[in-house]
C-alpha cells in the first residue's frame, strides 16, 4: 500500500504539471495575440513555479532504489588529529541530525562515544522518515574540514577529517542470513551520559562479524538484551549494504572512498578560513554558506549525488535552493 501510494502521487502530480504546462502556454499565446501583457507575465510566473516543482521532483524519482524508501543509519567517526578532528564529527552529528529534522525526520541516537576534552570519536544515529536512506546514501565518505582551530592557542589554520558512512535499516520483508558461529559478542562498560547503571554495568554490546571484518556496537538502552537486539539489527543492515554496494557498478568506487579518513578520499571539503566555501568534489556543487550547510542545508549538494549515481546527469540543483 505505501508502494502503490507513492505512485499515485507520482503519477498524479505528473499529470498535473503537464496540465499547468499546456494550460499556461495557451494563456501565453492569448495574451500576446490580444497584446495582453499581464496575462503573459501571469502565465510565466506560473511557469517558473512548475519548473522549480519539476526539479524537485526529478530528484524524486531518483529514489528508486531497492532500499531508498527505508530508514537510515549514520555512522560519524573522527580522523586523526585528536580534539580537533573530533569537534568536526560532532559538528557533522549535529549536521545530519538538524537535515532530518527539516525534513520532519525522527532521529534516535543508537551509541556515542565522546572525546576527551571535547567532540566525539564516534557515534551513530538512526533516522526515520520516508526515503531517508535514498538521500542520504551518497553522503557515505571523508568529510574535510579547514579552518582557524579554537583549541589552538596559536590560532592557527587546520585541515581536519571525519568519516560518513550510511547503510539503510532492514525490514522484517529482507531476509539476512547471518552464522552466529562466525560473529564475537563482546560488552563493555557504556561511556558518556546515561546515570549511574550505564557507567556500572556491562550493558553495551560489540558484535563483530569476522567474514568481513563489520564491527556494530549498541549502548544507548540500559538493558544489555535490548542492546544486542540493535547490534543484530545493525549488523543485518550493514551486511545488506554490502550487498547492495556488490551489484552497483560503483562499488570500487565507494569503497575505496571508505578505506582511510585522510587526503585524497573526500568526498566534500568545507572551508571556514582563509575564505568560506563547501564544496562537493565528485559534482562540482558549491556554496558561499557554509553555516546553512552546516545548519543542515544538504539538499542540493545530495540532489546533485544522487544525479550523478544514477544516471550520470546534473540536476538543476540551484531550484532546491
Amino acid at each position: 500500500m505505501r508502494e502503490r501510494t507513492k505512485l499515485d502521487e507520482a503519477i498524479s502530480t505528473y499529470l498535473r504539471l503537464e496540465a499547468e504546462l499546456n494550460d499556461n502556454l495557451e494563456l501565453i499565446e492569448m495574451g500576446e495575440a490580444e497584446n495582453d501583457a499581464a496575462v503573459v507575465e501571469e502565465a510565466e510566473t506560473a511557469l517558473k513555479i512548475a519548473h522549480e516543482e519539476a526539479a524537485r521532483q526529478r530528484v524524486v524519482t531518483l529514489l528508486s532504489g531497492e532500499a531508498d524508501s527505508n530508514d537510515a543509519y549514520v555512522e560519524v567517526h573522527s580522523g586523526a588529529g585528536g580534539t580537533e578532528s573530533q569537534d568536526w564529527a560532532s559538528m557533522l552529528l549535529r549536521m545530519y541530525t538538524r537535515w532530518a529534522e527539516s525534513k520532519g525526520h525522527k532521529v534516535e541516537l543508537i551509541e556515542r562515544h565522546d572525546g576527551e576534552e571535547a567532540g566525539i570519536k564516534s557515534a551513530t544515529i538512526i533516522v526515520k522518515g520516508e526515503d531517508a536512506y535514498g538521500w542520504l546514501k551518497t553522503e557515505s565518505g571523508v568529510h574535510r574540514l579547514v579552518r582557524i582551530s579554537p583549541y589552538d592557542s596559536s590560532a592557527r589554520r587546520h585541515t581536519s577529517f571525519a568519516s560518513i558512512w550510511i547503510f539503510p535499516v532492514v525490514d522484517d520483508a529482507i531476509e539476512i542470513e547471518i552464522n552466529e558461529s562466525e560473529c564475537r559478542i563482546d560488552t563493555y562498560r557504556a561511556s558518556g551520559a546515561g546515570g549511574q547503571h550505564v557507567n556500572t554495568t556491562d550493558s553495551a554490546v560489540r558484535i563483530t562479524h569476522e567474514p568481513s571484518g563489520i564491527v556494530v556496537q549498541c549502548q544507548n538502552e540500559r538493558s544489555q538484551h535490548k542492546n544486542k537486539a540493535t547490534a543484530w539489527d545493525m549488523l543485518r543492515a550493514r551486511l545488506y549494504e554490502l550487498e547492495l554496494q556488490k551489484r552497483e557498478e560503483e562499488a570500487n568506487i565507494e569503497a575505496a572512498s571508505k578505506s582511510e579518513i585522510g587526503w585524497g578520499h573526500q568526498i566534500r571539503s568545507y572551508v571556514l578560513q582563509p575564505y568560506q566555501m563547501v564544496k562537493d568534489l565528485r559534482t562540482g556543487v558549491e556554496t558561499g554558506n557554509p553555516q546553512g550547510v552546516l545548519d543542515g542545508d544538504l539538499d542540493p549538494f545530495m540532489a546533485a549525488a544522487l544525479a550523478a549515481r544514477v544516471d550520470g546527469s546534473a540536476v538543476a540543483v540551484e531550484d532546491l535552493d
